[in-house]
């Protein structure tokens, strides 16, 4: 008789713990539903809630990962920045709007011609689409088609002339999205996680800066200064993640000191945001980040040079008012 008692209290106890969790997990999701409506966020913060430490503490991208992750967002959410904020996921849907093909590409990848790296470098740079060429009409090299990670090199190169520690990415974007099976359009998830390896390894980066090469004719992208032949830039800057001491203030301060400067070389500031694109070119990032279409497609190398050293300078400025 004592047994049965036993037994019959213990499954009360069962039941009514199972009971007790049952209304939590119900709590809990009812709570999530009514502060983050979206229907994609909610479904995904509720799985990565669910997820032991241990694989929410994953970094965004690994060889194995980018498989087992049931979508991309999920890939970047539990190493988000403080600064982007959680019911604020839906801007990822920008990965699905780079159009870019890296197969249409006819440049190739350069590799560093002076792969030093210096102790304590301030600036990153980068190229999310690093294949993106400019006019071979007038060859920087015979054996390669000039294209943005040279304008990459140079401007490091003149960084360096000024005082500025500057580094370059190397890492094969094209190469990383073939072995870890994405497609191009995802382009700006694997030049994060390279941004985010660099910063993490260089806490001394403050400048992100993506060089790009734009699309549209020789008529928006060349002009002459003093008489030396420039390929224009525009400065672009996602406006889903940025302040305006950050990244859009920054960009503003960079284009005023250029105008100042190269009165005619800048073509302004595009602040992209809001459906279908969802701008943020990785700067949802810590530091001051800003993307650069340096040139069109008919511009040449030695134009690109000419607006690197530019840049470069008027970065340099920049970077030394800051103290």
């Amino acid at each position: 008789m004592g047994q049965k008692f036993r037994t019959k209290k213990s499954k009360e106890r069962n039941m009514k713990g199972l009971i007790y969790i049952s209304l939590f997990i119900l709590s809990f999701i009812c709570t999530i539903k009514i502060l983050y409506p979206d229907t994609d966020f909610t479904r995904e913060y509720l799985l990565s809630s669910l997820l032991s430490e241990s694989t929410r503490g994953q970094s965004i991208i690994t060889g194995t990962a980018v498989k087992n992750m049931t979508t991309p967002k999920q890939m970047i959410y539990s190493s988000l920045n403080k600064i982007v904020e959680k019911n604020n996921l839906s801007v990822f849907s920008n990965i699905e709007y780079d159009t870019y093909n890296y197969e249409d590409a006819k440049s190739d990848y350069v590799e560093d011609p002076n792969p030093s790296i210096p102790e304590s470098p301030l600036v990153y740079i980068y190229n999310t689409h690093q294949l993106e060429e400019y006019s071979s009409i007038m060859p920087y090299d015979y054996s390669v088609r000039p294209n943005v990670m040279i304008a990459s090199y140079i401007m490091r190169e003149k960084l360096g002339e000024n005082g500025i520690p500057a580094i370059v990415e190397t890492n094969n974007i094209k190469e990383y999205l073939s072995k870890s099976d994405m497609t191009y359009n995802k382009s700006y998830l694997a030049s994060e996680y390279f941004a985010r390896e660099a910063t993490t390894k260089y806490p001394s980066i403050s400048y992100l800066i993506d060089v790009h090469r734009d699309s549209v004719t020789k008529e928006a992208t060349y002009t002459e200064i003093d008489g030396k032949p420039y390929a224009r830039v525009l400065l672009v800057t996602g406006m889903e993640h940025t302040t305006p001491g950050n990244s859009d203030g920054f960009a503003e301060a960079l284009n005023e000191i250029l105008e100042k400067n190269y009165p005619g070389l800048s073509r302004g500031i595009l602040r992209k945001g809001g459906t279908p694109v969802h701008a943020i070119y990785n700067q949802n990032l810590n530091g001051k980040s800003v993307l650069l279409e340096v040139g069109g497609v008919d511009n040449k190398i030695e134009e690109v040079n000419n607006t690197m050293e530019a840049l470069s300078k008027s970065l340099s400025e920049y970077i030394r008012s800051q103290g």
